[in-house]
């Protein structure tokens, strides 16, 4: 491992490119901690410390909503945006035509995205604005409520940009590296609270020592989970084409077991929490009933948990994956399954291929979320990494250091994976 990142650093553009992500890294760090003008945090410092809407979302962006910084709402927005713009691509001709272009499409789907992200980030900041933060607003004036807006707009848009650059002249999805900078920054504050609590006698050794075993094991399962693939072999036939032959070899299609990634995760999570959040504006015994049913840990909750990630998880890579497409495109080519005719009958093959690998992905998706609130209900310990951080956490690294080994086996350097 040590003589692979000493490889690693030998190469210069490669050590440009960690250097850049790096000190992007700092950049937003640095960012999560510049506050909002005309902004108290104290006044609801509580509010986030609860399992909602918000303590979740302040999760994902380090700590920088609960602190009401230029960076409170993260790069939420673009991951929003980018959902939108995917689910419209199924109904919108045009957006479809504009997947099916190539590079030129997918810059002018980009664009879009852009133009989404930086609506949306507009019409949360007024909400929150007008909602969530009006207790802690220090001036009501009009000019005061346009700044914080813009403020956290211009946020979003710079984390944006940030994440663009890092993944054209850094290392890794830029995107992804944001949200994994921002969930790792609250690694030592929960680190501190966990050793002061063994200090104070609170906890003992030996109920840390199965979490970690446990925590342990879901890592190696959600690593297990992200490079399984199942590879369909695809034989193309012999073709003459002027004077040359083309063809006559054989290759395969990766499918992967878990084609959703974090999205259903994230989605479930979100719907689980809207009631929690909902019930904080709305003084009702029924609102607080809900809330009470629904809140984090319980019975109810965990349940529908594991039920909407393997529901979302089913749907969302019923977007990704068309099996008519991918058979058309074999067929397009001279390419056949062998066994199989081409055309309908490998669509049908690859839809019951990729149904039952979607059906284990989703439940080992839901297993690996659900299981670390068992143990922190049985251990009555508030654990560092819950199930969607750890497989963004988990899933971002391994991303990474492919794309390190994918440069370094261009030089002939021995990587990371062996």
């Amino acid at each position: 491992m040590l003589d692979a990142v000493r490889n690693a650093w030998k190469i210069a553009e490669l050590r440009q490119r960690i250097f850049f992500t790096m000190l992007m890294l700092v950049v937003f760090r640095i960012g999560a901690h510049v506050p909002v003008p005309g902004i108290n945090p104290e006044v609801l410092a509580d509010f986030f410390q609860e399992d909602t809407l918000f303590g979740f979302y302040n999760v994902i962006a380090g700590g920088a909503l609960s602190n009401f910084t230029i960076f409170a709402m993260g790069i939420m927005p673009y991951i929003n945006a980018s959902i939108i713009m995917q689910l419209l691509t199924v109904v919108i001709p045009k957006f479809k035509e504009w997947s099916e272009e190539g590079a030129e499409g997918r810059k002018k789907m980009m664009q879009m995205i852009r133009y989404a992200t930086v609506l949306l980030a507009f019409l949360q900041a007024t909400g929150m604005t007008f909602s969530l933060m009006q207790p802690a607003i220090t001036d009501r004036r009009t000019s005061s409520y346009l700044v914080i807006i813009i403020s956290l707009t211009a946020g979003t848009a710079f984390l944006m940009w940030l994440g663009e650059l890092i993944t054209e002249k850094g290392i890794g999805n830029g995107i992804s590296l944001l949200i994994f900078g921002g969930i790792i920054a609250g690694f030592p504050g929960q680190a501190g609270m966990i050793i002061e609590l063994l200090r104070l006698g609170e906890i003992r050794i030996l109920m840390l020592l199965p979490v970690a075993l446990v925590m342990l094991g879901l890592i190696m399962g959600i690593i297990a989970l992200e490079v399984g693939r199942r590879r369909i072999t695809v034989q193309y036939a012999k073709r003459v084409v002027g004077r040359r032959m083309y063809g006559g070899q054989s290759t395969h299609i990766p499918l992967k077991v878990n084609q959703a990634g974090v999205i259903p995760v994230i989605f479930a999570s979100a719907i689980l929490m809207f009631p929690a959040t909902l019930a904080m504006f709305i003084n009702h015994p029924i609102a607080r009933g809900i809330s009470e049913a629904l809140s984090w840990g319980t019975l109810l909750n965990t349940v529908l948990y594991a039920a909407f990630i393997i529901l979302f998880t089913f749907f969302y890579t019923a977007i990704q994956f068309d099996p008519m497409k991918v058979a058309g495109d074999i067929k397009k080519y001279g390419g056949f399954i062998p066994g199989l005719r081409p055309g309908r009958s490998t669509a049908e093959y690859l839809s019951k291929v990729s149904s039952r690998l979607t059906l284990v992905g989703a439940v080992s998706l839901a297993f690996i979320c659900v299981l670390p609130i068992f143990m922190q209900n049985v251990s009555r310990l508030n654990l560092i990494f819950g199930g969607t951080a750890l497989i963004i956490i988990v899933g971002v690294a391994l991303e990474t250091m492919r794309q390190i080994e994918s440069h370094m086996l261009m030089r002939n350097y021995q990587g990371f994976m062996k």
